[in-house]
């Protein structure tokens, strides 16, 4: 006794034209809900940017020699530039989920975080901060509006003035603070 197996035919005779044009409409579904982006090319916070000015003559650029900027509460100098590096430009981050942030701001760091030898100044930014969509891939940022600034006087301040010129931090593409010094 011999056995045969019949194998079954595929035919798209068996589709009805409904059939077809169900399976292609969520076919295109599928397709077009996927957001062309999946990588975040604009979803960042932008920094705080400081540009340092001579205090003699408020339009010349003036570098600030081994500087260290250390947020208050954070303990730790901020690494968005080269720490105690002599720059005239710097940019530095805000906290979002505060309405303040303080910095210690030292011109001529040297020892280490325990004995700090420089020249200490304390600079505090009071803000508005406002979160802005970017898309499904990058979510949220956070813009800031400068409200306040303020400088801790003590007896050897090297800062001798604050000025913001772009209370907007939308971007990073101009100067938000100048220091004189």
């Amino acid at each position: 006794m011999s056995f045969k197996f019949r194998r079954p035919r595929l035919s798209i005779s068996g589709f009805r034209p409904s059939s077809i044009g169900l399976i292609l409409f969520v076919g295109f579904l599928a397709i077009t809900s996927c957001e062309k982006d999946d990588i975040c090319v604009d979803g960042d916070t932008p920094l705080l940017i400081f540009r340092f000015y001579d205090a003699a003559d408020s339009t010349t650029l003036k570098s600030v020699s081994a500087l260290r900027i250390v947020g208050i509460g954070n303990g730790e100098p901020v690494d968005t530039f080269t720490d105690r590096s002599s720059t005239d430009s710097v940019a530095v981050p805000l906290r979002i989920n505060e309405l303040s942030t303080q910095f210690q701001i030292i011109l001529n760091s040297d020892g280490d975080e325990n004995a700090e030898t420089g020249n200490i100044d304390t600079l505090q930014f009071n803000y508005e901060t406002n979160e802005v969509f970017i898309s499904r891939a990058c979510g949220f940022v956070a813009n800031f509006e400068i409200e306040t600034d303020t400088l801790t006087i003590d007896t050897d301040n090297w800062i001798q003035g604050i000025e913001i010129s772009n209370p907007s931090v939308t971007s990073q593409d101009s100067t938000h603070v100048k220091i004189f010094h």
